[in-house]
């Protein structure tokens, strides 16, 4: 159980009685999925019905054959007759059976692509603190692997649960009509089935829970891996990753080989359930029998039931591990689903065209209540005023920028733009009047033009190439083969880091925000594209207020106010000029990047000195 995490918590804690309901109401939530298609459904039903009263006839009609054409006399045209009519009954129960899979499946697969429909939506409106505490891996194990499981039950395994049990309904039924001693003797199994039915349930149920946990932490820890694996390598740490991905599948495993031991014993109890009862219809039918009660055909008839009374059951038993396993991973879909996304209050409004004007009121803000990371930040920027934030690591600056953006609110004071609380308009209409350009780029699959327009969609080509131009990309662009319908693999794999920065400048160029903010846009790239970079940048923050987040103290120069954090806190603010003279951390910071070069190996003192750490 990952900590803090409420969900978890309140399972484990919970009964049997209450997981139990929790069960029933997944499995009543998930057939509301199917309610929209009640047409198909009851054709299905319709199909069930026919094929169950094929089953109810078969044995029917062997009785008959045994009492009246073969003991006491015989007749091979009779014989012959009815087993033409078998063979027209079961042809019939073949067909509808097929009809029911092809009904059946066509509703299955519009249930999972609405299902899928709601989870990609919900991933796109929760908030960034469902993130910070899950791994992406484990919202795709969601999205993947649980609906997988849902998917197969309901192609093949609801088909299955509805022929049997709609077959027992006809079994029961015509075992009524041939005998009611032999119906009430076979029936003194039935409470003996539920039962055991009942206790593998319960265990299994749990079990099939904790194999949908630990398919999603594999899932998690795979897509970790594959993320950094340029990094294992460059470490040589891929004999550990494996080992533990090795524990990870492991455990998987355990809980899957768990879940089946109980599944797989389910079986054989049913199986010595049947026999036992075939063994009592037989001996008390002979009893019959003798006693002038019923037929040899009726008997014969009543152990043909047995033997399909209790094969829907095997088949339940069969189908079992996809109805527990479709159950847990349908709990992990809605828990997802029922996760509150990011509301606007009340009576929000649309933002009004942005001027520039952003004022941080005492802003104070905390990711967990115990450890707040910004405390009473205040400052102003005035519309197309450069705004650079630097500091240690860690000291808040992106949280600032988080806030700006609303992908968190703020514990206390207030952030106006224009003088607007931005906690009073939608958060839509706030974002798209802002931009970003981030360290790592990111671009997705596709073309080279798809991912400038990214932030346009109705933007034209010229549009897309003028911007392209403005950022310094054109020509490295159509030096590519197919120019700017080139097609990038994930994350825009086949381009440089360099080059995946100047197509990010092009992106937020064509979007036009009122509002840039760039997070380290020049870090991670050689001299001669830096200088490409700055002069994209510096085109594009014309006459748009602009948030600088950096580290290298070269492209804050020109900020219109330098604010030096740490701690949360703005400890300095000022230009350049203003900052060196004060003499204070932002002074320190430029000195030991530009004045002090770093000393490997040197000496002080007969000892060697530490090498400076870059800020």
């Amino acid at each position: 159980m990952r900590s803090g995490d409420p969900v978890a918590l309140q399972r484990m804690l919970s009964t049997p009685e209450e997981r139990a309901r929790d069960q029933r109401a997944v499995a009543r939530r998930l057939l509301r999925y199917i309610a929209p298609y009640r047409k198909e459904v009851a054709l299905v039903l319709v199909l069930v019905s026919v094929a169950s009263a094929t089953q109810a006839l078969g044995p029917a009609i062997i009785g008959f054959a045994v009492d009246q054409f073969v003991y006491p006399g015989g007749s091979v045209a009779g014989l012959l007759g009815s087993m033409g009519a078998l063979a027209l009954v079961y042809v019939l129960g073949l067909l509808t059976a097929r009809a029911q899979i092809v009904y059946l499946g066509v509703v299955g697969q519009n249930v999972l692509l609405r299902l899928r429909q709601e989870i990609f939506t919900k991933v796109q409106v929760l908030p960034l603190r469902y993130f910070d505490k899950r791994p992406v891996g484990d919202v795709m194990s969601r999205l993947v692997n649980d609906t997988d499981t849902i998917n197969q039950f309901l192609g093949q395994g609801l088909v299955q649960i509805l022929g049997s049990l709609f077959g027992l309904i006809g079994i029961l039924i015509g075992m009524v009509a041939q005998s009611v001693p032999l119906a009430l003797a076979s029936s003194a199994f039935i409470p003996v089935v539920l039962v055991v039915t009942n206790v593998f349930g319960r265990v299994a149920r749990a079990r099939y829970r904790k194999t949908r946990q630990t398919i999603g932490d594999v899932s998690a820890n795979l897509e970790e891996e594959i993320a950094g694996v340029r990094v294992a390598q460059a470490y040589n740490r891929t004999t550990v990753n494996m080992q533990r991905f090795a524990e990870r599948n492991a455990a998987n495993r355990q809980a899957n080989i768990s879940a089946s031991a109980v599944t797989s014993a389910f079986t054989p109890a049913i199986e010595v359930l049947s026999t036992l009862a075939i063994a009592v219809v037989a001996t008390f039918g002979g009893f019959l029998v003798l006693q002038g009660q019923t037929t040899v055909g009726v008997v014969v008839a009543f152990i043909a039931y047995m033997q399909n009374f209790f094969r829907p059951l095997q088949a339940i038993s069969t189908i079992y591990t996809q109805a527990q396993a479709s159950l847990a991973g349908a709990e992990r879909i809605f828990e997802l689903v029922d996760t509150e996304p990011e509301h606007d209050p009340p009576g929000a409004r649309e933002m009004p065209p942005i001027r520039g004007a952003v004022v941080f009121d005492r802003v104070s803000f905390a990711y967990d209540p115990n450890q707040p990371v910004l405390h009473a930040v205040s400052f102003r920027a005035e519309p197309g005023q450069t705004i650079a934030l630097v500091g240690p690591t860690g000291a808040g600056k992106t949280t600032i920028i988080n806030l700006l953006q609303r992908f968190y609110d703020v514990t206390e004071g207030a952030i106006r733009i224009d003088g607007i609380d931005i906690r009073d308009v939608t958060r839509p209409s706030l974002r798209r009047q802002m931009g970003a350009v981030l360290q790592d780029g990111f671009l997705f699959a596709g073309t080279i033009a798809d991912n400038i327009r990214y932030g346009k969609l109705d933007a034209t080509d010229a549009e897309v190439e003028a911007a392209a131009r403005l950022a310094n990309a054109h020509e490295f662009i159509m030096r590519l083969k197919d120019g700017y319908q080139t097609r990038l693999g994930e994350r825009g794999s086949g381009l440089s880091q360099g080059q995946r920065q100047l197509i990010s400048i092009a992106r937020a160029i064509l979007a036009d925000p009122r509002i840039l903010i760039l997070d380290e846009a020049t870090s991670s790239v050689d001299t001669y594209t830096e200088s490409l970079i700055q002069r994209a940048l510096e085109r594009l923050m014309q006459g748009r207020t602009s948030f600088v987040i950096a580290h290298r103290l070269s492209t804050v120069r020109r900020a219109d106010m330098i604010l030096v954090v740490d701690g949360g806190r703005i400890v300095e603010r000022g230009t350049h000029a203003e900052l060196l003279a004060q003499g204070g951390l932002y002074a320190e910071l430029y000195r030991r990047q530009f004045r002090d070069p770093v000393r490997v190996g040197a000496k002080q003192n007969g000892a060697a000195a530490p090498a400076l750490a870059m800020p």
